[in-house]
């Protein structure tokens, strides 16, 4: 596939760096010289200067045989005519915008990027997609990672075996004999940072991370198995009253009405515009870190403290702070990767990558054939994957046991009619089934095969 990628930073070089490892032509555009020459220079693309929206820009990258643009740049309007010119002078197929301000957005303007207007294919808008993980982390204390698949009909989480599991040290096998009415399977387990998809007889130890998927009425029951039973937090401060702040801090006023949230602006002028949005969250003006402030926001009686500024070194701080002031639990958005692997051993509980939630969004609408929904995980060591399987699929018919799927793919789940079927040996799948499974890397390519139609359907 021929991508041409509109800016270069962390969003756009993490598109770049993993489409160019799955051998796509790849082209990256930016009007920083030094951006550029750090693409050529670690990642096997073609790097532009210049403007992403000028016409003789995106036919020097190729946009003549482009198959997609990827418009990622920080201003929303060079997104916008990067979309527009590639359609209308070089008819790129497909056109993905990220677009950051709300204005944009709004529910009565929805037919502004239909084709017949803007024609842009895919709006990603980073804040509300992090916003969205950011309220699903909440509703799910225990998790460190949570997506929906399935129509909202199935969870798939990442869950922390602690000391006191029920379930680690024993054969996974004998958890389906154990717990024969529970709808939830385990995919993969990360063990000392190194990620496995598991065979029946392997086993959970203190420490793993197991990627389960969850029917929805069976999640907490599946947490508490794996000794999650943390309770809601009713008592939450955030720290950042930007785009994804307000956005949290609204949701939970319109649908946990017994939740009480304080937020945490640094910018005066911010502060007072948020506190006219609020209706019931107490808006303090003052740093995350000025340990007198947490203390005027309570901060030794709240259930959760959510970082969600625009600075990582503040977020991680702020969290640490906000845990040895006594706060149970804190929730830290981290844009830089390196930072990712830091967070745990500073007490960070759990830790969001906007970075990693826009390329997950890009993913699923890069990946070829019935592909509805893509999650990248482990810094794009895996994928957590829903595809709809068709007649031609080769996954179609036989009992899974008799399937030669490759070993670095697990099936989850499956989604038929309503109904969330748990895979076993004798199920088979049906055309249109849903089917939720977790990919490695390496396996992506054949899933892509597996759910595409063959040329003998013709």
């Amino acid at each position: 596939m021929r991508v041409i990628i509109c800016g270069a930073g962390q969003v756009g070089y993490g598109i770049a760096e993993r489409l160019a490892a799955e051998d796509n032509d790849i082209s990256v555009i930016d009007t920083s010289a030094e951006l550029i020459q750090v693409v050529r220079d670690t990642l096997d693309v073609r790097g532009f200067v210049g403007h992403g929206a000028h016409p003789d820009v995106l036919a020097a990258a190729g946009a003549d045989q482009a198959d997609m643009i990827i418009a990622a740049t920080l201003y929303d309007e060079v997104n916008i005519v990067a979309c527009e010119v590639a359609h209308a002078l070089f008819n790129v197929p497909t056109k993905i915008a990220r677009i950051r301000a709300q204005a944009y957005l709004q529910s009565h303007y929805q037919d502004l990027f239909s084709r017949d207007h803007m024609p842009i294919d895919v709006i990603i808008s980073p804040e509300l997609e992090v916003g969205e993980m950011v309220l699903r982390r909440i509703a799910l204390p225990g998790v460190s990672d949570v997506v929906r698949f399935a129509d909202e009909n199935v969870a798939a989480l990442a869950i922390e075996c602690l000391e006191d599991c029920p379930v680690i040290n024993t054969p996974l096998f004998q958890l389906t004999d154990l717990f024969p009415d529970l709808a939830a399977t385990v995919m993969a387990i990360v063990r000392n940072d190194k990620l496995f998809i598991p065979r029946s007889t392997d086993q959970m130890f203190s420490g793993d991370i197991a990627y389960v998927a969850a029917e929805k009425s069976q999640i907490h029951r599946t947490l508490a198995l794996f000794g999650h039973e943390e309770p809601e937090a009713t008592r939450i401060i955030i720290a950042g009253g930007g785009n994804i702040g307000l956005h949290v801090a609204q949701t939970i006023e319109a649908k946990q009405p017994k939740t009480k949230v304080k937020l945490i602006e640094p910018n005066l002028k911010r502060a007072n515009a948020i506190a006219d949005e609020l209706r019931r969250s107490l808006v303090l003006h003052g740093s995350a870190l000025d340990q007198k402030l947490l203390y005027e926001a309570e901060i030794q009686d709240a259930d959760l403290m959510v970082s969600l500024t625009n600075d990582d070194q503040v977020n991680m701080l702020a969290g640490v702070m906000a845990k040895r002031l006594g706060c149970k639990s804190n929730l830290v958005l981290i844009n830089n990767p390196d930072f990712l692997d830091l967070s745990k051993s500073l007490g960070i509980d759990a830790q969001i990558s906007p970075r990693s939630v826009t390329i997950s969004r890009v993913l699923q609408h890069v990946r070829r054939g019935r592909i509805r929904a893509v999650h990248s995980v482990q810094k794009g060591q895996a994928e957590i994957i829903e595809a709809e399987a068709l007649e031609t699929s080769p996954m179609v018919g036989a009992p899974l046991r008799e399937l030669d799927l490759p070993a670095g793919l697990r099936i989850g789940a499956i989604y038929r009619n309503g109904e969330v079927i748990k895979p076993d040996g004798n199920v088979r799948i049906k055309p249109k089934d849903r089917v939720v499974l977790f990919a490695t890397a390496e396996t992506v390519k054949q899933v892509e095969q597996m759910f595409r139609v063959s040329l003998e359907f013709f």
